[in-house]
């Protein structure tokens, strides 16, 4: 099961990733085999960096610098992730956004 940290920060000698309130929210609506695909994301970015090029359908949103997004299940419904780096130099990522691909703004969410 994928636990939310109270203070929403996951802190590691790599990267540091930060779930925003509303990913949080959404991330307790997801199925629960969502919820560990995504855990296993945000672990493979803490470990490994935010370029996740191995991740079904990973890509940089264009337009937004340090922006990325993958698929965490693809059909019907699809669930993606979207992530953005918000501190290089303290290698910072924020989760901006996991749930539907039908509900995700590109735009609006990075």
């Amino acid at each position: 099961m994928f636990e939310v940290p109270k203070s929403g920060i996951f802190k590691s000698m790599a990267w540091s990733v930060i779930l925003t309130n509303s990913t949080i929210k959404n991330i307790r609506k997801l199925p629960e085999n969502i919820r560990a695909r995504l855990h296993f994301l945000v672990q493979e970015i803490r470990q490994m960096g935010p370029i996740r090029a191995n991740r079904l359908n990973y890509g940089k949103i264009r337009g937004v610098e340090d922006c990325y997004h993958c698929h965490l299940k693809k059909g019907n419904p699809t669930y993606i992730a979207v992530w953005k780096v918000v501190d290089k130099e303290s290698k910072t990522v924020e989760v901006k956004y996991a749930g539907t691909h039908e509900k995700a703004d590109y735009n609006r969410i990075c």
